[in-house]
Formats: structure tokens, sequence, C-alpha cells
């Protein structure tokens, strides 16, 4: 039997009998010391910081292996322990493919049954990074003061459960995680380290630092001192689009290469990494895989999560109204094209950045990526969730005043709204994903035409809403025309008048 037909498992006694143009790691990955623990270990993690320091240990080796964390399911777990933690990164770029076993990440560990371990590996005197790409929703954060989130239900009952039990070793929440992981390293070790936001969060460092520091003075005001001076949180921005695995993308890998990987992940060939220098026991040297160090990284934060993610957000719901399934199918669709340049005109003047920045290049190359037919990434996939991020892809831009200077904006707007009653142009039905979907849908049910600011105020907003009454007044007018012409009319006539 060849190896095409084999389908070998991945291990690291098979890595030599792989075809020779699969990459792998020249390290010897168990004298490398795990020197990050990383929580949330799903395909854009893998995708994107365990390459890079992958990078750095095929460059420099040293100790900065990860052990991931999954505190939502065992599925990372159960698809990397077998194969020792190594997993095939693919990346694509048109006909163009790449494959490299990457070996950055030592194990995972998954709560409940680890809670224990996952405490010890947060206080462990070796563990210099904590990082996390956890989502925008697994922060904790209340939108409308930036702060903790009380009345959120993992955060509550975290709360409760340490006022009951001080050192609890049983947190629900990554920031009870977080704060009883702390705990234990203040009482054992007392080094310090660095926990870095890896999430589309505006301004995600200084974010969890708000909610760390606050959630501890609330259980525990010495370790809030301690955090202070012995925590970092720099902000960082983390460009590289990994669409959801699919069955079909696996079946390809073992087709081609003989491999059968459930742990492989597949990404476009662009990927960007920009964080602020602020790390308080060292890092590793991410810049040798092309990662930018800089001493503020909110300018190039703006333009990414409005530019970017705030373009995704608009194909994303527009596109699912109008039956598209992938990205790349909505910007071939010139109506799309041309109301993604408006919208992009729309963000550029309200971005601020550092000389020699080319904004327009960057837009070109935004749509270039957008139209990467190789990479299918799936726009109910980048629809999930956007209670938790249409306030920094696209209220931010928006300033109080004349509407008709943010008229994209409004449409995308609307656009999200119409996407909220679970129904697309030619009568297909879905399910939406968002943790305030009970909130969202108690407005749809209350109004047969809802508003836009209430379910804006109904997901925290209102300080927002109160500003944008005449923004919200055209976005309400734009989703009266989804309802009843539909997305492809509603967006020509768009283009039409606002010319």
């Amino acid at each position: 039997m060849n190896l095409a037909e084999s389908g070998i498992r991945l291990q690291p006694s098979t890595m030599t009998g792989l075809p020779d143009e699969i990459g792998r790691p020249n390290y010897t990955r168990t004298e490398c010391k795990i020197g990050i623990v990383h929580i949330g270990v799903g395909a854009f993690h893998r995708g994107h910081q365990a390459w890079y320091t992958d990078t750095v240990l095929n460059a420099n080796g040293g100790d900065w292996s990860i052990l991931g964390v999954s505190l939502r399911s065992d599925r990372a777990q159960q698809q990397l322990r077998p194969q020792a933690g190594l997993y095939t990164l693919v990346q694509r770029n048109g006909e163009t493919v790449t494959k490299q076993i990457i070996g950055a990440i030592q194990d995972v560990l998954c709560a409940p049954q680890d809670t224990h371990k996952i405490l010890e590996a947060i206080a462990a005197a070796d563990t210099k990074i904590i990082s996390l790409t956890i989502t925008e929703k697994g922060y904790g954060y209340d939108p409308a003061t930036g702060g903790l989130g009380v009345a959120q239900s993992d955060i509550a009952a975290d709360l409760e459960t340490f006022r009951d039990q001080p050192h609890t070793q049983q947190p629900e929440s990554a920031l009870g995680f977080l704060i009883a992981g702390l705990q234990r390293r203040r009482a054992t070790s007392n080094s310090g380290l660095t926990l870095l936001s890896c999430d589309n969060l505006s301004n995600n460092g200084d974010t969890l630092k708000a909610v760390v520091t606050d959630f501890a003075r609330r259980v525990d005001p010495q370790l809030s001192s301690w955090i202070l001076s012995h925590v970092s949180f720099p902000n960082s921005v983390v460009d590289r689009m990994v669409p959801a695995i699919t069955a079909s993308d696996l079946a390809a890998l073992t087709r081609e290469s003989g491999l059968k990987d459930p742990a492989a992940v597949f990404t476009e060939t662009f990927s960007q990494w920009i964080i602020e220098d602020r790390f308080i026991a060292g890092r590793p040297e991410w810049e040798l895989a092309g990662a930018v160090f800089v001493s503020n990284a909110k300018p190039f934060e703006q333009a990414k999560l409005r530019l970017l993610n705030g373009s995704h957000s608009l194909i994303a719901y527009l596109g699912q109204l109008s039956g598209y399934q992938h990205v790349h199918e909505v910007v071939s669709d010139k109506l799309f094209a041309e109301l993604l340049e408006r919208f992009m005109e729309e963000v550029v003047p309200e971005l601020q950045m550092p000389e020699g920045f080319d904004l327009h290049k960057y837009q070109r190359q935004l749509l270039r990526r957008f139209a990467n037919p190789a990479l299918k990434h799936r726009t109910a996939q980048i629809a999930e969730d956007g209670s938790q991020k249409i306030r920094q892809r696209w209220l931010e831009t928006v300033r109080p005043g004349p509407a008709e200077a943010f008229s994209a904006h409004a449409l995308a707007l609307a656009g999200w709204a119409k996407f909220l009653e679970q129904s697309r142009d030619n009568g297909e039905t879905y399910l939406i994903t968002d943790p305030l979907a009970d909130e969202l849908l108690q407005v749809l049910a209350r109004h047969e035409t809802a508003p836009i600011g209430e379910l804006l105020n109904s997901i925290g907003l209102q300080h927002i809403t109160s500003q944008l009454t005449e923004f919200l007044a055209l976005a309400d007018g734009y989703l009266k025309q989804l309802q009843k012409q539909g997305s492809q009319a509603t967006i020509k006539a768009f283009l039409a008048e606002t010319l």
C-alpha cells in the first residue's frame, strides 16, 4: 500500500514518511520547556500564534513551547493529544498550496477534568505568557462601561464562588481561571508574566487589564494590587483568515498527501501580527516570523477592525441575506464589490495612521484577500456573535452629524438587523448564533419592524444610540427597504442614490 492510500495518522514517528514537500519541525520538541499557556486552542490560534512560535523554535529553539487550554470543549484535546500536539498547517492562495507540520503545541488541557493542571500551569514559574483567543464574548466585559460584566451568567457564578471559596478550584469563565491561576502564582513563585489578548477586540490588552483587575478587586484586593505591578497587558492586532475546517478539506489533505490529520488547519498565505512590546517576563522573537513590535498598536487596530473586520461583517450579513455561502462569492458580485469600496471610503478619513502606512494599498490588498477562491471562508461563520462585534467594527467609525457621511455603515447595520429575522431573501430560514440572541429576538417579537436603536439598546449600547439618532433613522429606512425589496434591490438602489 503506498502512502497516498494508507492515510497515516500524524505522529512524530511517521513524519519521516511524509512527502518531501511537507515542512516539519527541525528542533527537538522534548527539549523545549513550556513558556506559553494559550487559552482557546482553536483553528485561529493554530493558524496564527502557534505558527509564529513554531517559526521561532525552528530558528532558535528555546523554552517557548505552548500548552493549549480549552475551557468549553474537549474537541481540540481529542484531535491533538493522540498525535502529540502535531498538526498540519495548509496555506492557500489561489492554486498555490503549501503544507507544514507545526510542533509548537506540546499538549492540550481541557476543563473541567484538567482544571487543577490548568491552574498549576498558569502559576508555573516557567510560564512567561498567557495568551488568549476566546472571541469577543469570552472576556466578560460590559460594552457600556468597558468594565466587568457582573450580570453575565458565568461571571456572576464565578464571583459568587470566589466569595464563598476565596481560593476556588472550579472556576467557569476564562477570567475565573486567570484569577484562580494568578492567586496561585502570587502565593508560590511571585514572578510576573504577560497576559496577551489575540482577539478582535478594541484595545484588547487594555480591555483585558480592566476586566481582570476589576474581577480581582472584587474577590481579592491584594491580588489586584499584585497584578498591577507584576502583570503586563500589551495590545495586539492579529490578522489571518482561518475558515472553519470542513470534511472536504481534510479529505483533500489525505488524498493529496496521504496524511490523516483531524487537527489540520487551512489558512490564507497572508498573516500579520502587530504587538506592543511590553512583556514583563520576556517573549519569543516573533519578529523572525514577521511580527511587528510597536509602542502603540491603536492605529493599526482601528484600521484592521474597521476596514477588514468591518467589511467582513457587511459581507456576512448582506451576503447571507442574498444567499451567498462564501466571502469570495460575495465580492465577485459587482454590486457588493462597489458597496465594499463605498464602505471603505467612509472609514479611511476616520483613521490616523503612522507616516508611511498606505491605506489605499491596504484596501486593495484586502479586496484581493476577500476574493481568494481557495479559502472558502463561510459567511455564516463570520456572522456569528454580531452583538459582540458591531460596536468596534462599525459604530466606532460613525460620528454624530449628517448621517449621509456614513450611509454605507447604516446599510450594513440594517443588514445585521434584517439578518436577525432569520430569513433570507428567498425565504430560506436559519438560526442565529449570538450570546445575546434572546434579548435581540425579544425586541423583534415586540415590533413588526423593530427600530434598530432598540436592538442596540437591548445589548447595552445606549451610550452610542443616544448620540447617533440621525444615523439610526437612516439605518431604519434601509431596514424597511431590505424587508420590502430584498438585499440585491436595496444595494442597487443605494448605489444609485449615493453616487
